[in-house]
């Protein structure tokens, strides 16, 4: 056991939080990719635009596309 509740390496998790913390700043440039299936909802994936290749495996956020709203209907 790593001591890791979640099954991760304690050190690539504390190296996958620094790594997002550079984007953390008041104002982020994202990106959003949505994938279309017809057996299943679609899905829309979000990461910071100017996030590197590398880090994009950790750098992300992906749910159902019904999930989310228009910003200006949710204001």
């Amino acid at each position: 056991m790593n001591g890791s509740t979640g099954g991760y390496d304690d050190q690539s998790t504390r190296q996958r939080l620094a790594a997002a913390t550079q984007y953390s700043s008041d104002k982020t440039d994202l990106e959003s990719v949505v994938v279309r299936y017809e057996d299943r909802p679609n899905r829309c994936t979000i990461v910071p635009r100017e996030c590197p290749e590398a880090e994009r495996v950790t750098t992300w956020l992906t749910a159902d596309a019904r999930a989310f709203v228009d910003l200006e209907d949710a204001r």
